[in-house]
C-alpha cells in the first residue's frame, strides 16, 4: 500500500505517520517544502523509519500542480490513499494566509490527486469548526451546508476548504472532523498551547494559591467536542482502509461522545491538577451566542480597541477566540463515525480516564514559563552545580531555575529514565544539564557517581542536598518498623553526608563552595508522627552546624533551609494534605534561588522561627498545642494498617488550625 501525506510534520501528522508505517509493506510519501529539508530528517528519527519506507516528495500546496512534472507522472497510478492534512491552524491568522493556505491549498491538491488516476482514495482532514462558532442545537457528521455563520479565518477556510473537496474532487473521498485535540491518551504528548491548555496555566495558580478544599464557582459553558490525538489518528487508519464504497461521501466526527461542558472540562483538568473543585457552575446561557464578537464589538466603542482587545487576551492567557468558543452551543453527534467504528477496539476514551496524563506532561514539558531574578545569572553562569533529587518536585524546578540562569546542572537521581526526560526538558529553553543516575542509599554508588562528575567537570560550585524520604507514622505505629528509622537516616543523613564529604576536598582546594541543605520545618517545629523524618534532618542540620566553622577559612558557606509543607511526589499518598496549605515546588524552588543568591545560613519561614523559639522558652506549652494537633490530625489508613480503608479527613477545627499555622507537617 503506497500513501501520500500532507502536513506530515504537523502534530496529527506525525502521528498518522507512525501508524501507516506499522502496516505490513505500506510505503509513505510525505509532501515537504525544501525549505522544511531539516524536518524529514527529524521524521525519520522520530520515526526510527528506513528513506525506502518514508520518501519525501519536495513540493507546496499553496503552488499549481503542487509539485514539478516529473514527479507527479512518477507518482501517477501509483498512489492508494492520499492524506490532506496540510493547514494553517491559527485562531489570530488573517483572512490571506488563512485562504491561500487552507482554500487555495486545498484546492491546488485537490487538482493534483484527480490527476494520479489509478484507483487513488482523498481523506481530507476538516475540523468541526466548519459548524461556526454560533450553531445551536445538534449537528450531525451527515450536515455541512446549514446556513451557519463562519466569520472567523479558520472556521470560514475550513468550511470553504471542505466545500473545495466536495465539489471539485473527482475521486472517492472522505471527509474527518476532529474536535478540540488534545495530547496523547497514554504519554500525554501535545507540541503546542491550545484549546484547553490555555487555561491550565490558570489552574496551575488556582492549585498552587489555594488549598484544596476551597470551594469554587465556575462557568456551564457548552460541549467542548475534545478527542486525545491517538483517537484521532486511530479513527482515520482504521476508517481509510475500509473497502466498501458506501464509506465513501461521507464525513466523520472524530470526538468524545457526550462531550463534557465547558464547566466540566475544567473541572476535571484541576483534579488531574490536584487543586480545588468547581463545586458549582454558573449558567452561561443567557451570555451572548458568539461571545468573542460580543466582546470585540465591546471594544470596538472604545479609543484604542485592538490594543486593549490585545490587553484583555494577555490578562486572561486566553484569545478571544478561544474565550468564545467556551460558550458553544453545538452538539456533535458523530454518527458516522461509530457505524464506521463498529467492531473494531478503536474508542474514544472520556477525558477523566487521561487528563492526569495530559497535566503532567503538559507541566514537566511544556511549562516553559521559568522565571528567575536578574541577580542569579551572575552569580551561577558557568558554575557547575549539583542537585540530588532532582528528577521530580523541587529538584526538578531547582534545576529548571538554575539551568536558566545559566548553570551547568548535574542532574543526580535514582531512575535513568526520569533524569533523562528532565535533560531534555531543560534543553529545550537552552539550558545545560548533564544526567547522573545514583542510588542514594548506596555508598559505594555514591562515590562513583561523585568521581564522575569531577572527572567530567572538575570541581563543583554548588552542591544542592535535595533528595529525601519522609515517613508519616506515630511511635506506637512504629514500634515493629525499626526499618523506617534506619532506611530514612540511610538516604537523608548519611546518603548526603557521603556526597558533601566527597566533593568538599576539590571545593578546599579551590577555596570555593557552597552546600545547600534542604532541611525541614519540622527540626523547628517538632510536630508528631514524623520521628523519624525529623531526626534524620536534624541530624543533617547538626553535621552543618559543627563543620560550619571547619570549612569557613576555605571560602565554604553551608545554608540550610527548613522547607515547609511543599506540593511534591514524597507527601501525594498522604491524602490529608490536600486539605492544608503547601508550598507549591516553584515556590520551593524560589527559595533555593535565594539561598544561592545570598549565601545565608539559613532560611525559614516566619512560623518555624516563631515555633523554634517558642519551644525554647516554653516546651512544655508547645507539648500541649502540638498534642492537641496529633488528636485533630488523624493518621493515613497505611500507618493504622489499613492500606485499603478510605482516608479519612481532618475535622473543621484541624483544617482551620492548618490554615492559621500554614507550613508544618502535620
Amino acid at each position: 500500500m503506497k500513501y501520500l501525506v500532507t502536513g506530515g510534520t504537523g502534530f496529527i501528522g506525525r502521528f498518522l505517520l507512525e501508524r501507516l508505517l506499522k502496516r505490513r509493506g505500506a510505503t509513505v510519501y510525505v509532501l515537504m517544502r525544501k525549505a522544511s529539508a531539516d524536518k524529514y530528517d527529524a521524521l525519520l528519527e522520530r520515526l526510527g523509519a528506513s528513506e525506502e519506507r518514508l520518501i519525501p516528495v519536495w513540493g507546496d500546496v499553496t503552488r499549481k500542480g503542487v509539485t514539478d512534472a516529473a514527479t507527479r507522472k512518477a507518482l501517477a497510478g501509483e498512489i492508494d490513499h492520499v492524506f490532506h492534512l496540510a493547514a494553517v491552524y491559527d485562531m489570530d491568522m488573517d483572512d490571506a494566509t488563512a485562504d491561500r493556505v487552507n482554500n487555495e491549498g486545498t484546492r491546488n491538491l485537490v487538482a493534483f490527486v484527480n490527476e494520479l488516476g489509478g484507483n487513488v482514495r482523498l481523506h481530507h482532514v476538516s475540523s468541526v469548526a466548519i459548524a461556526g462558532a454560533d450553531y445551536e442545537g445538534v449537528f450531525t457528521d451527515d450536515m455541512f451546508d446549514e446556513g451557519q455563520t463562519v466569520r472567523h479565518p479558520y472556521y470560514r477556510t475550513k468550511f470553504e476548504s471542505e466545500r473545495i473537496v466536495r465539489e471539485e474532487a473527482r475521486v472517492p473521498w472522505r471527509v474527518y472532523r476532529p474536535g478540540m485535540v488534545l495530547g496523547d491518551s497514554e504519554t500525554g504528548e501535545m507540541d503546542k498551547i491550545d484549546g484547553p491548555y490555555y487555561f491550565f496555566k490558570t489552574i496551575q495558580r488556582l492549585r498552587d494559591r489555594l488549598p484544596k478544599w476551597v470551594p469554587l464557582l465556575g462557568i456551564e459553558g457548552g460541549r467542548m467536542p475534545l478527542a486525545p490525538v491517538d483517537y484521532v489518528v486511530d479513527a482515520m487508519d482504521r476508517i481509510s482502509h475500509l473497502q466498501d464504497k458506501k464509506w465513501d461521501g461521507r464525513a466523520y466526527f472524530l470526538i468524545q461522545r457526550d462531550a463534557p461542558t465547558a464547566g466540566e472540562m475544567l473541572n476535571t483538568f484541576m483534579q488531574a491538577a490536584h487543586g480545588p473543585s468547581f463545586v458549582r457552575n454558573l449558567p452561561t446561557r443567557d451570555l451572548p451566542q458568539d461571545l468573542e464578537l460580543s466582546l470585540k464589538r465591546l471594544a470596538g466603542r472604545v479609543p484604542m480597541a485592538r490594543v486593549l482587545e490585545k490587553r484583555l487576551s494577555k490578562a486572561l492567557g486566553v484569545p478571544l477566540s478561544i474565550l468564545g468558543y467556551v460558550n458553544n452551543r453545538a452538539e456533535f453527534d458523530d454518527r458516522n463515525t461509530r457505524a464506521a467504528l463498529k467492531g473494531s477496539r478503536v474508542r474514544c476514551p472520556r477525558l477523566e480516564e487521561y487528563a492526569e496524563t495530559l497535566w503532567r506532561y503538559w507541566e514537566l514539558h511544556m511549562d516553559y514559563d521559568v522565571k528567575v531574578p536578574d541577580r542569579l545569572l551572575p552569580r551561577v553562569k558557568d558554575k557547575v552545580v549539583v542537585i540530588t533529587g532532582a528528577s521530580s518536585g523541587i529538584g526538578f524546578m531547582t534545576a529548571k531555575k538554575l539551568a536558566k540562569g545559566g548553570a551547568k546542572v548535574c542532574l543526580v537521581a535514582r531512575t535513568p529514565e526520569k533524569l533523562e526526560e528532565t535533560r531534555e526538558i531543560i534543553a529545550k529553553f537552552g539550558g545545560k544539564a548533564y544526567t547522573y543516575p545514583c542510588d542514594l542509599n548506596n555508598m559505594e554508588a555514591i562515590d562513583a557517581c561523585c568521581e564522575r562528575i569531577l572527572a567530567d567537570h572538575h570541581h563543583v560550585d554548588i552542591l544542592v542536598n535535595n533528595a529525601g524520604h519522609s515517613i508519616r507514622r506515630s511511635i506506637f505505629e512504629s514500634l515493629h518498623r525499626f526499618h523506617d528509622f534506619e532506611r530514612t537516616m540511610q538516604l537523608n543523613y548519611f546518603g548526603a553526608v557521603r556526597m558533601i564529604m566527597d566533593f568538599l576536598p576539590s571545593m578546599a582546594k579551590r577555596r570555593t563552595g557552597h552546600i545547600i541543605n534542604i532541611s525541614s520545618i519540622g527540626c523547628l517545629t517538632n510536630v508528631p508522627r514524623f520521628s523519624a523524618y525529623v531526626a534524620s534532618k536534624s541530624a543533617l542540620d547538626a553535621f552543618s552546624r559543627c563543620i560550619s566553622g571547619e570549612v569557613a577559612s576555605r571560602n565554604i558557606d553551608l545554608t540550610t533551609i527548613y522547607m515547609p509543607l511543599v506540593r511534591t511526589p514524597m507527601i501525594a499518598p498522604t491524602k490529608i494534605y490536600d486539605y492544608v496549605p503547601t508550598l507549591s515546588p516553584e515556590q520551593a524552588a524560589d527559595m533555593v534561588v535565594s539561598a544561592v543568591i545570598e549565601k545565608p545560613k539559613r532560611i525559614a519561614s516566619p512560623l518555624g522561627t516563631t515555633a523554634q523559639v517558642s519551644y525554647a522558652l516554653w516546651p512544655k506549652v508547645n507539648d500541649y498545642v502540638l498534642n492537641k494537633a496529633f488528636h485533630l490530625f488523624p493518621s493515613s489508613a497505611a500507618a493504622r494498617g489499613r492500606r485499603h480503608q478510605e482516608e479519612q479527613k481532618p475535622t473543621v477545627r484541624g483544617i482551620i488550625m492548618a490554615a492559621l499555622l500554614p507550613g508544618p507537617y502535620w
